[in-house]
This record gives structure tokens, C-alpha cells and sequence, in this order.
């Protein structure tokens, strides 16, 4: 009897604290981890967003930039942080769906090692062509492709990266033999397609959206279900291929264990950057897409991670790609 009064004594004298903590934050600066270059679009769309947390959690959200291995050493990074509240992740759609079905002996767990605050924005690819090419959609495109199986290049910045897996789903989709051209890097497979060296493409619309107004790419598609808030002239590929959608996306992430009422704080927090006028106005600009409801509730965006893990099983296994 004794022992069961002081067990439940000692679980509420845990939850008051955790309680009082979590009522006490932030009493400090908050580091946001990104796993992507300082000065590259996410770096930046990241730099927006916390700045306009700090102003609301009355803090500063300092960014801590780890880029590398493919996303691996941001996200190890943080899932091993403490789960305190000062620390936070902003994860790219690589690093929580992708990587987990491309490489072997993942240093983090996706779902374990996290808890979700909020999917915060979306990052659509385009598909491009050379101007010379005779197809102004994607439904032209793969007919032309079909007249001459196996003649069209398609520059993607690996075989194994959302724009390579979304140039093999291409294919497999629309029944077409893209020969798939890895770049050293996409602002060189961008160069390839402008010269010729490669007919058609798969970018970040970020990187390719100023070649395709300036005219010297041609956007016949966005990879997705929707359109772009920066081109909403293009047609999603989903209109020609029912299902076909490979976005990027960004979710803000806690290391697991993080103090439910501190995720639930900080979900405002990102929430009201997110519906601020220039981060709204800035972003269109980055090529990104932010949630037009605002972003919705920690629980959404677990939803929306089991779904696209779920999709990502799936896509992975009909391309027959094993982790390496």
C-alpha cells in the first residue's frame, strides 16, 4: 500500500515538474538546427521563420546550420539534443521519409527520435525542358518520348535523391525511357539542360524558377498534385498522371520526450510566423508553398509524416530501390 502511495507521489511530483518547466520556457535562446547550407533557400525560408518565432516565444531562435551526408548529420544532431525545448529541428522531407528507405544502419529514427510540432512549408520540383524541345506539357513530352524510346536525357542531382526518384517514377508512371543523368551537383544539371547536353530535367523550382521566366528553360510540369503559388500557369503532373506527387517539404521537429506544452507553445509560435505578410510574400519568392490554413496541430503533423512514410515504403518498392 505504502509503496503504490509513493509511486503515484513520485509520478505527480514528475508531471508538476515537467509542468512547471514547460510553463517557464523559454528562458533562454533556442537553437534550430538546418541540415541544409547557410544562404540555401531552406537555410533561408528557416532564417524567416525563426525570427519571427523569437519575436512571439520572446526569445531568440538562433540557427545552427549541419549540412552533409545527405541530411544525416543535422538530424542525428538533434534527435540526441535534449529534449528541453531548446533545441528544434527543421527537417526536410530527406531526412524523415526519404533516408530511411535509401540507407542502411540510419544513425537516427525518424519517428522515435522525434516529436512533431508542425509541417511549416512545401518545396515543389519542376519538370524542364530545352526550349528546342517540341513539347510545351507534360503530356507532349511523353508522347515525344514515346516516338523515340530512349532518346531524351533527363538531368536529376542523384539517382537516389527525390529529383532522381521522381525522374524513375516518371517513368514508371507514364511508360517512358528517360535515360536518367546524375549531375554533380543541380545548378550544374541545370547548365546541362540549358545547353543541350541533357533535353529535360527535375529541379527544385527554387533553382530553375528564374531560368524558366527569363525563357531559357521551359516548365512543362510541376512533380506533384497542385500547383506551385509561384507558377500557377504550369499544370501539376498529377492532372496527366492520377497520384504522381513528389514534393519537398519542411517539418519543425522536437528531440522525443520534449514537454508536450512546450511543442504545443511552439506550434503557435511557428504558426503566427508562418501568417505573417513577409514571410507569406517572401516565401512565394524562395518557391515555397506555406500551408494556407496555417499549420495545423502537432497531431496533424504526425498524420502527415505516418502518411508520407507510408508512401515513401510504397514508392520505393514499386522502383524495386533497397537501402545501401
Amino acid at each position: 500500500m505504502l509503496r503504490t502511495l509513493f509511486g503515484a507521489l513520485a509520478i505527480a511530483a514528475v508531471a508538476q515538474i515537467a509542468s512547471a518547466q514547460a510553463q517557464e520556457w523559454p528562458q533562454r535562446p533556442i537553437t534550430m538546427i538546418v541540415s541544409q547550407p547557410a544562404g540555401a533557400s531552406p537555410d533561408v525560408m528557416a532564417r524567416l521563420i525563426a525570427d519571427r518565432m523569437g519575436k512571439r516565444l520572446g526569445q531568440t531562435v538562433i540557427i545552427e546550420n549541419k549540412p552533409g551526408a545527405g541530411n544525416v548529420i543535422g538530424a542525428a544532431a538533434a534527435a540526441r539534443a535534449a529534449p528541453d525545448g531548446y533545441t528544434l529541428f527543421f527537417a526536410t522531407s530527406a531526412a524523415l521519409v526519404t533516408n530511411p528507405f535509401m540507407m542502411k544502419n540510419l544513425s537516427y529514427d525518424p519517428v522515435k527520435g522525434f516529436a512533431p510540432i508542425a509541417l511549416v512549408t512545401r518545396s515543389n520540383q519542376l519538370i524542364v525542358v530545352n526550349p528546342t524541345v517540341a513539347a510545351k506539357t507534360l503530356p507532349e513530352l511523353i508522347a515525344l518520348e514515346k516516338k523515340s524510346p530512349g532518346t531524351f536525357s533527363l538531368s536529376v542531382d542523384g539517382p537516389r535523391n527525390l529529383a532522381g526518384v521522381t525522374g524513375s517514377a516518371l517513368n514508371k508512371h507514364a511508360g517512358t525511357k528517360f535515360v536518367l543523368i546524375p549531375s554533380t551537383n543541380p545548378n550544374a544539371g541545370v547548365q546541362d539542360v540549358m545547353t543541350g547536353r541533357t533535353q529535360v530535367g527535375v529541379f527544385s523550382i527554387s533553382i530553375v524558377e528564374a531560368h524558366v521566366k527569363a525563357g531559357t528553360l521551359r516548365a512543362v510540369a510541376v512533380a506533384s498534385n497542385q500547383r506551385a503559388a509561384s507558377l500557377p500557369d504550369v499544370a501539376p503532373a498529377a492532372e496527366s498522371l492520377p497520384g504522381f506527387d513528389f514534393q519537398g517539404w519542411f517539418m519543425l521537429m522536437a528531440p522525443a520526450g520534449t514537454p508536450a506544452d512546450i511543442v504545443k507553445k511552439v506550434n503557435a509560435a511557428v504558426d503566427g510566423a508562418t501568417k505573417d505578410g513577409q514571410v507569406q510574400e517572401l516565401a512565394v519568392k524562395l518557391g515555397f508553398d506555406l500551408q494556407p490554413n496555417g499549420v495545423g496541430s502537432p497531431q496533424d503533423a504526425a498524420a502527415f509524416l505516418q502518411q508520407q512514410l507510408a508512401v515513401w515504403e510504397k514508392t520505393t518498392k514499386d522502383l524495386g530501390i533497397e537501402p545501401q
